[in-house]
């Protein structure tokens, strides 16, 4: 750590450009915001303040949105460090999963085809074709890795002119080598405790990215489709009409469904009915999920069309007919059941289809065998898709890995809604979207996925005489092997050559999903591996501060792996950040193509009036993008260079007994000791909104009062700070007064607006304002003793209407009056006399006339131009 630098005085032109560079190389240099480890290991676990900051995906570039939550973020961490706190702030970048692999294949034009060698000189095309190259998957991750570096480097760059007080020398990546040992020793810990396991079950399928999806990850979107009413054979030559908006799967059709209760079809239940065009018999079973009203009140149940088949073929204990492969496109071969000519036949034509070209040509033939009823009606439904996909999803039969989270477990159900009920939610309402979802859950967290560039599951399974995975007795790694990667490394007592052989092994061709290495970002950043030391006073940490829509993953899950793994909370306060709105009033997002660019925005305003604009935005609010906002940031941060110079100005350090921070132990004037008791008030108010981590009540507490030290309390004591009035002792007053002002309104503004309040105390003061002890309003209120902090409010009162006197008349500000006459009650006019020379000297006023009277103060004022 470099020292301190030397005070440098107020320049002649304090200007707000170029304060970001300056700043941030200082602080880098410096260390300010370094974290202690050594300090933390050995003292006090309350004089540590750990953050669990969450780690932007690296896909491109970051938004405004991003600008906007870090920021509430970094507030709360550099109050916290005038605390005196110990400030565990690290930065994570999450690189690993879909939206990395995406931005790969469209920056290179490639795709991972695994079944190619590793090509050691492969080099992407300059420019992407039309046509995406296919390359290893040795090379496809090593390109992934290539260009998130690029992107983190940018990140980074953007974060430091942002002015993220971060600890970067904490950094983590969510594909790095810590990050991956972490999320497959935490897999391994669930396998171990039963909380892991391997099912073949129905999933939730993308079909573009060929790769299961987990429940917290979908999306509902409206689209358009049609009623297709089909004519099914019932008994005695009965006809059954069934309404679907999925003809094309007919032959996946294993029963028709109806409410225990629905008259119409009580006498069909128990039999069986054969489907049109396949001639397949189904029987016809009961359910309370029927819904009577819908269509024709009689469902039919496919394997599988959505997960309400999926629970009645679990509940009824259905066939299975699976037609829909992992490509999205129809089996070659016809499922189960299909066994006459024409049955196979009709299903040919659907072989290699998608499902859409498939539902086509299954209604023309529905139409020429005269099974379909009438024709098809349009409606708009709801259509689950993966929420970064753009084709619905599909449901196949796959074998995945699943980590228990009370979606079939009641106890543990319960057992995470009590940790929601022990964590502290600002807004408290939050809380609410966390029951929700987890009283909603219908099943276990999906982890596994079928993809490249992630955290490998760490298992190998051994191999049968016909080279068949036994997949219940997985091969497990030494804790002290972690990562592995059972695709390019060898078991323990194997080796390469029985790779994928007779009575060899296999790898786990699967890696993790995302959330599952991202829910463990308290055990990565805190080093719960390699630093038992530090994991110990840095976890459970004090604060996750994230958006509302990943509740249901990111935070849900931490809850998860905390809660099994370490029998905790991950951390004692979640602080929940709203999203930023277009001019539509939309959520601004990149995938939306209306999300801002936050770089020009902090080339034109300057960090700190973006951070104004961000800190403005409540807890859990959705917030307008606003750039007047910004413009009164900027305002603002100019408004503190030009009071800093002018208090400066007044002397040196020495005049006064001190500094801008000195004591204020010369204060004696009324007026004076009113604004140390209406700053103290400020100093509460704005310290126990940052204890609620309600950083814009902070903000607009420190903002109301500045507002009213500038335009009041200065224009009302220049004249005696500059000696013109009121003694020795008048002018000391008011210059004390003043630096001890403007310390601590700086001390105020700094969480929000970090460059402009060090560049103003680095004019008076050798320490970073971010080191400086946040304000102590019991030792403002002691200093101002019995003060009337109601003398203020009254001068203030008198004043604005002496300007205003001079507005309405058209004069200078400077203009004399001759009489000022005031009409109120006893109390009112004695707390005007306690500032009445302050008064008439800032505003030129000769005479002075005060009477008593009843009801609200009076004021008239008789301009000498007038007289």
């Amino acid at each position: 750590m470099t020292p301190p630098h030397r005070p440098s005085g107020a320049p002649d032109r304090p200007v707000l450009d170029g304060l970001e560079k300056k700043w941030s190389r200082r602080w880098e240099d410096s260390g300010v915001y370094a974290f202690d480890a050594d300090a933390a290991r050995t003292g006090p676990r309350d004089a540590v303040f750990s953050i669990d900051t969450p780690p932007p995906t690296v896909s491109g570039s970051l938004h405004v949105g991003h600008v906007f939550s870090y920021t509430h973020t970094d507030a709360v961490a550099r109050y916290q460090r005038m605390r005196g706190k110990n400030v565990f702030h690290p930065m994570g970048w999450d690189d690993n999963g879909l939206p990395t692999e995406r931005r790969v294949q469209n920056h290179y034009g490639v795709r991972c085809d695994p079944s190619l060698p590793h090509d050691p000189d492969f080099t992407p095309p300059d420019r992407p074709g039309k046509r995406q190259l296919p390359i290893s998957r040795r090379n496809f991750i090593e390109l992934c890795g290539r260009l998130t570096a690029e992107d983190e480097r940018a990140f980074e760059d953007l974060w430091r002119t942002l002015g993220l007080s971060v600890d970067w020398s904490l950094t983590y990546r969510t594909i790095g080598t810590r990050a991956r040992a972490t999320s497959q020793r935490a897999f391994l810990d669930d396998l171990a405790r039963g909380d892991a396991y391997l099912a073949q079950a129905p999933t939730l399928w993308d079909v573009t990215f060929r790769t299961a999806v987990a429940q917290a990850e979908l999306e509902d979107r409206e689209r358009q489709g049609a009623y297709h009413t089909l004519r099914f054979s019932g008994p005695d030559g009965r006809t059954v009409l069934v309404d679907t908006t999925r003809p094309e799967l007919l032959p996946a059709c294993v029963a028709l469904v109806a409410h225990p209760d629905d008259e119409r079809y009580r006498d069909l239940v128990g039999t069986t009915v054969r489907t049109p065009l396949f001639g397949v018999e189904v029987p016809v079973a009961a359910h309370h999920l029927a819904e009577p009203g819908k269509g024709t009140g009689i469902a039919m149940v496919c394997t599988f069309g959505d997960t309400t088949d999926v629970t009645w073929w679990r509940e009824l204990r259905l066939a299975t007919r699976p037609v829909i492969g992992w490509d999205g496109r129809f089996r070659a071969e016809p499922p189960t059941g299909l066994t006459t000519p024409a049955a196979r036949s009709a299903y040919a034509a659907l072989a290699g289809a998608t499902a859409h070209t498939a539902r086509e040509r299954v209604v023309e033939l529905l139409r020429a065998d005269g099974t379909l009823h009438g024709e098809p009606r349009p409606v708009t439904h709801t259509v689950k898709y993966f929420e970064k996909g753009d084709a619905p999803l599909e449901i196949v039969t796959t074998r995945q890995w699943y980590v228990r989270n009370g979606g079939r477990d009641e106890r543990l159900r319960a057992a995470l809604l009590a940790r929601g009920a022990e964590l502290r939610w600002h807004p408290p309402h939050m809380r609410a979207r966390y029951d929700a979802w987890v009283e909603g859950l219908s099943g276990d967290w999906l982890i596994s996925r079928q993809r490249f560039f992630g955290v490998p599951v760490p298992l190998w399974y051994p191999l049968d005489g016909d080279g068949t995975p036994d997949h219940t007795r997985p091969i497990v790694p030494e804790a002290a092997a972690l990562p592995v990667d059972p695709r390019a490394q060898t078991p323990p007592g194997y080796a390469e050559h029985q790779r994928d052989q007779p009575y060899g092994f296999t790898g786990d061709p699967d890696v993790m999903d995302t959330w599952a290495t991202s829910s463990l970002t308290p055990q990565i950043a805190g080093r719960w591996l390699t630093d038992p030391g530090l994991f110990a006073v840095v976890f459970p940490m004090d604060l996750r501060p994230q958006a509302h829509e990943i509740i249901r993953t990111w935070l849900f899950a931490t809850v998860v792996r905390a809660h099994t793994g370490h029998g905790s909370l991950p951390w004692r306060h979640a602080a929940i950040s709203g999203w930023i709105l277009d001019p539509d009033r939309k959520k601004m997002s990149k995938s939306k193509g209306n999300a801002v660019t936050p770089v020009d925005l902090l080339d034109r305003h300057g960090a700190d009036a973006v951070r104004y604009w961000a800190a403005s935005g409540r807890p859990g609010t959705d917030t307008a993008f606003d750039v007047g906002q910004m413009r009164i940031g900027r305002r603002l941060a100019t408004k503190l260079l030009n009071v800093g110079k002018f208090v400066l100005g007044l002397g040196d350090a020495s005049d006064a007994g001190g500094g801008a921070g000195a004591s204020p132990a010369g204060v004696t004037e009324p007026l004076d000791r009113a604004l140390l008791a209406e700053l103290a008030t400020a100093v509460e108010e704005a310290t126990a909104a940052f204890e609620a981590f309600d950083h814009a009540r902070a903000l607009e507490r420190a903002e109301r009062f500045f507002r009213r030290f500038c335009d009041d309390y200065v224009e009302l004591v220049k004249a005696r700070a500059y000696g013109d009035h009121g003694g020795a002792a008048g002018r000391e007053s008011a210059r004390a007064t003043l630096r001890t002002a403007l310390d601590t309104v700086l001390c105020l503004f700094a969480p929000v607006l970090p460059f402009v309040t060090e560049e103003v105390r680095s004019w008076y003061a050798a320490d970073s304002v971010h080191r400086a002890a946040w304000p102590s309003a019991a030792a403002l209120r002691a200093r101002a003793g019995d003060a009337d902090p109601a003398v203020l409010t009254t001068a203030a009162e008198v004043i604005a209407r002496v300007r205003k006197a001079k507005s309405l008349a058209q004069v200078s500000m400077r203009a004399e009056v001759a009489t000022l006459e005031l009409h109120g009650p006893s109390a009112v006019l004695g707390r005007f006399a306690l500032a009445e020379p302050d008064v008439r000297a800032a505003g030129r006023v000769g005479t002075v006339s005060a009477r008593e009277a009843g009801g609200e103060l009076r004021v008239e004022v008789l301009l000498t131009a007038f007289h």
